[in-house]
């Protein structure tokens, strides 16, 4: 069985567009949508738009739920840029999403944590934000993924969230893969301590995953697309926050200051 992994595209259409043609040459069975769908000042409904009628198995991310509150006022700006323009249709097809999914009896599903879709299952947030010698954030021990997963029954747990690409083995058998961000490579973030995250490039990124007889392999992905044209949409939205962070994957002006 060949698995194709996305998550986190967060309305770029460009990017999701790269990676949909990757797919398409790599011969998966199936592809499955971790969530964080839509939410962005890019192309929310029409990233939703070429999604839906694709069929993949998806789960909504701590944005889906963001994007669907009732109070347009208490949103953030990326939430309330997408809610603005969802049709009823879409709102729909994202309020039916489970919070998490099993694949088979080996592959489960989840968008943060098994518990919590705003927390990371593969990295911590730390006090002490000091710039890029400091950045708050480190790769979890392999105790804190045991505590997190909790007992998620399934050997292969395919998590997103953090945006990091990462897979991590644990002593139980278990294999954690958080496939990275399509839509967007880098962001600053204040929960719990301020931190920020930075993939070091504009590439969209996507897993593909095999299973063999000894397990599964772990292809992480980075794919090149127009980030610019990206950018340029972000930039024109007032949003220079994601437009340096699609053009670099790394964090410039903070969202908080854009």
């Amino acid at each position: 069985m060949k698995l194709a992994v996305v998550s986190d595209i967060h309305g770029n259409l460009p990017a999701l567009e790269a990676v949909l043609e990757d797919i398409a040459q790599a011969r998966v069975d199936l592809t499955v949508n971790l969530g964080d769908i839509v939410s962005g000042p890019l192309w929310p409904a029409e990233t939703a738009a070429r999604l839906m009628p694709l069929g993949w198995p998806t789960i909504r991310g701590n944005h889906e739920r963001q994007v669907l509150a009732p109070d347009l006022a208490r949103m953030g700006a990326s939430d309330a840029f997408a809610a603005r323009r969802l049709d009823a249709a879409t709102r729909a097809w994202l309020a039916a999403l489970p919070a998490t999914l099993p694949l088979d009896d080996e592959v489960w599903c989840c968008h943060g944590t098994p518990g919590s879709d705003l927390d990371y299952l593969l990295e911590t947030v730390v006090p002490g934000y000091a710039g890029a010698s400091a950045p708050g954030i480190r790769a979890a021990t392999a105790e804190e993924v045991l505590q997190r997963l909790g007992a998620a029954p399934c050997r292969l747990v395919l998590c997103g969230h953090s945006h990091v690409p990462r897979a991590v083995g644990l002593a139980d058998g278990r294999l954690v893969v958080n496939p990275g961000s399509v839509g967007l490579q880098a962001y600053d973030d204040g929960r719990p301590h301020p931190h920020i995250v930075e993939n070091g490039t504009p590439h969209a990124r996507y897993a593909l995953l095999g299973r063999r007889a000894a397990g599964w392999q772990v292809e992480l992905r980075a794919v090149p697309y127009d980030h610019e044209a990206a950018a340029r949409r972000a930039e024109d939205g007032g949003r220079g926050d994601w437009a340096d962070a699609l053009r670099s994957g790394r964090v410039g002006r903070w969202e908080t200051t854009a």
